[in-house]
């Protein structure tokens, strides 16, 4: 069921993921929530696969939310107590207008299909396809802004743990910085007060985008929460507790005054994306799928059962598209640019339009054999491991011409005595 729905009706976590879920708790419970809209994984899922009806949805849902905007992940299976994934689902910043929301949201999608999100759900037993719901917010212009821990992360102790920065908290997240130190117990009585080193402060550029802005030598090393900030974190910790429960991992942001929650979730145990160019109009992708050497065996249907499961990726120069030794789970067809291959720090190809690579992870989603990295900006077609088993499982005469094509690939292989995948 493809829907967008404001914070205050999003309750269902197998639709909208625990991100919502929670944002939407808090605005139910009149905490401090800037305003936003939920998306539900498969409407985010058609707006990565450029459906246009989807597409239009959501800048529609948007429209009416004051710009600039926050687009976040918000995965079913994201901020639980076991498996946080904080670091692996990308966040982007300062989205300029509720045109260019899904482009976001594609970049979204495709970070819990990248091979560290892989390797991370491999690594913590979760190596299952991930339903990516997605919170579009209004973004604040902050003073200040961090994190807290209703309960100590290290040592357990029933305290207030707060790293907090000048700007956005993605400085503290990210770790830019060495974050003022507080804690607090549970009455809010300051425990512990240590200034950091914050020589830079995120902030938004004017036309979409965050910089690191140089903060003034005097604020390097002032502390930027006074002792009336300090109460009302410690308040909203009581607020964030008695909603959610104990041992929660809050972000929050002070504007103009006004303390926000940002996001409140479970304390797991155990950087702002540059702007690409638009590729421009999407090309025939079965066109390029049967360009690939590995699919030239399939008829014009069965090329086009494939085609439909292809979405569009793109990387930066100089952006690592595959890591060797990490996870996979999605193939890369080259529709324009270049692509370097590399293992163990030496070079050994060049690939270009029509060339692919990460076939292998389509079966086995294994450790990477190769390291490749965008020579030029480069637009993929990628198809994930999540999307073609089913194809295969349901279709032996795909599968059987995929068989064929790996065991040519393993004699040829074989002969010239080695291989790139």
């Amino acid at each position: 069921m493809k829907k967008v729905v404001p914070f205050s009706k999003a309750r269902e976590t197998s639709l909208f993921g625990s991100k919502a879920v929670g944002l939407g708790d808090a605005v139910r419970q009149g905490l401090p929530v800037p305003p936003g809209v939920a998306l539900s994984g498969d409407l985010v899922e058609a707006v990565a696969s450029g459906d246009e009806k989807a597409i239009e949805k959501v800048m529609k849902a948007v429209a009416s939310l004051s710009a600039p905007f926050a687009v976040r992940s918000s995965a079913v299976d994201e901020d639980g107590a076991a498996a946080s994934f904080a670091g692996q689902h990308l966040t982007v910043l300062n989205v300029h207008s509720a045109a260019d929301v899904p482009a976001s949201v594609r970049e979204v999608w495709w970070s819990a299909n990248s091979d560290s999100a892989i390797t991370y759900r491999q690594r913590v037993g979760l190596f299952t396809r991930p339903s990516v719901g997605v919170v579009v917010q209004t973004l604040l212009n902050p003073d200040a802004a961090g994190v807290m821990f209703t309960e100590h992360p290290v040592t357990g102790a029933d305290e207030r743990l707060i790293e907090a920065s000048w700007g956005l908290g993605e400085a503290v997240v990210a770790g830019l910085v060495i974050p003022d130190h507080f804690r607090l117990d549970r009455s809010g009585r300051v425990l512990e007060r240590k200034a950091g080193r914050k020589r830079i402060a995120i902030r938004s550029l004017p036309n979409g985008g965050t910089f690191e802005q140089p903060v003034p030598p005097a604020q390097v090393n002032q502390i930027c929460l006074d002792d009336t900030k300090l109460v009302a974190l410690g308040e909203l910790a009581l607020r964030c507790e008695k909603v959610y429960g104990p041992r929660r991992d809050i972000e929050w942001a002070f504007q103009e005054g006004t303390l926000y929650l940002l996001q409140c979730r479970a304390v797991t145990t155990g950087k702002a994306r540059s702007e690409l160019p638009d590729p421009g109009p999407r090309q025939d992708p079965v066109a390029s799928l049967q360009r690939v050497e590995l699919f030239a065996g399939m008829d014009r249907r069965q090329s086009e059962q494939i085609a439909r499961l292809l979405k569009e990726r793109r990387f930066a120069k100089g952006e690592t598209v595959i890591m060797e030794g990490s996870g996979g789970a999605a193939f890369f067809i080259i529709e324009s640019g270049e692509a370097s291959v590399s293992s163990k720090g030496v070079n050994l190809a060049t690939l270009g339009r029509g060339q692919y690579f990460g076939e292998v992870a389509l079966i086995d989603g294994g450790p990477r054999s190769a390291t490749v990295t965008a020579a030029t900006d480069l637009v993929c077609y990628a198809l994930t491991f999540w999307e073609f088993r089913p194809l295969v499982e349901r279709n032996g005469t795909i599968g059987w011409r995929l068989l064929q094509a790996l065991a040519k690939q393993l004699r040829d292989a074989v002969s010239a005595g080695q291989k790139i995948s």
